[in-house]
Parts: structure tokens; sequence; C-alpha cells
């Protein structure tokens, strides 16, 4: 009997580390379990679906196409800007048409371009700035002394503009004005 005793000793002794590894495999099985629908709940609240994918890259696609937008209007705008460029500085001494009197004009002109045609046009006026002085000396000259006397001196203002965009290659000058202005009877 003692050897029985012993044997099932023993055979208990022999499913007691069976039945621990039996209980820890399905406490590994349970956790990994766990794990596996914890990631697969938060896959699915947390992950968003294609819908929203979509929407959210069509949402930036448009921010950043009015982006763009807005960079190419500002752009457009800047090269519009216009801008002023001195024309230079006369004074002419010279007998109206209408008037047997001696007369001085001073002045000092400008023209006022658009931003994008700044350099084109500072270099066209470097090639022609003979031409140009010359031309703007003989519309002060051949004006009548009520052209010069004029307050606005509007009329004097479109005739040089003409003249002065006549002699460019392009109409870049959109507009002429006097910084200083003065007629002097000697």
């Amino acid at each position: 009997m003692a050897d029985k005793t012993k044997k099932t000793a023993d055979e208990s002794a022999a499913f007691e580390p069976q039945a621990k590894s039996g209980t820890s495999r399905g406490l590994i099985i349970a956790f990994v379990a766990t794990i596996v629908l914890m990631e697969s709940a938060m896959f699915f609240f947390m992950v968003p679906s294609a819908e929203e994918v979509s929407a959210l890259a069509e949402a930036k696609l448009i921010e950043s196409v009015q982006e763009g937008e807005e960079e190419a209007e500002k752009q457009e705008s800047d090269e519009n800007e216009v801008k002023e460029i001195a024309l230079g500085q006369f004074g002419e001494t010279f007998s109206p048409i209408d008037t047997e009197r001696e007369y001085r004009v001073e002045l000092s002109l400008y023209g006022l371009i658009r931003r994008k045609n700044s350099e084109s046009v500072e270099q066209e006026f470097e090639e022609k700035q003979g031409r140009l002085r010359h031309a703007i000396r003989m519309k002060i000259r051949t004006s009548a002394l009520t052209e010069l006397q004029e307050n606005q001196l509007g009329l004097l203002e479109r005739r040089i503009l003409t003249t002065c965009n006549h002699l460019l290659d392009k109409d870049y000058l959109l507009g002429v004005g006097f910084h200083d202005y003065q007629l002097i009877e000697e």
C-alpha cells in the first residue's frame, strides 16, 4: 500500500504542473484575446473611416488652393501696383505763341508706371533720355500761355504723356504730374 500511496503522490505531483501550466496558458490566451479585442475596438472607434479621410483630404486641398489663389492675387496686385518715377527737371525760357513777352517755366516732372514694367521702362528711359527731354521741352515751348496758366495743367499733362508714350516702345506711362511748377514772367 505504501507503494500505492507513493504512486498516487507521484501521479498527483505530475498532474499539478500540468494543471498550473493549463491555468497559466488560459490566462495568457485570455490576456492576448483582451489586448486584441481592445485594439480592434480602438481601431473601429479611433481610426477615421474612408469617407472621413476623403473629406479631410478634400478640405485640405481646398484650403491649399485658396491659399494659392490668395498668394497669386497678392503677387498680381503687387505687379500692377503703380510706381512713381522721376522724368526730370526742366527750366525753359521762351516766348509763348500768343504773346511777345518772355516767360520762364520751371518744373519737376514725374511719371506713373506699373511695378512690373519698371525695369524695362528704366532701361528704355536711359536709351531715349535725350529724345524724351527734347520732346518735353518742345511741348512746353509750343504751349499757349493759357495752357501754362491753368490751375490743373491738364492739357499740358496730356500732351507730355502722349508725347512720351509715343517715343517709348509701349504705352508704359499711365500718367504724368508735376512735383514743382512755376511760371515766371521775365
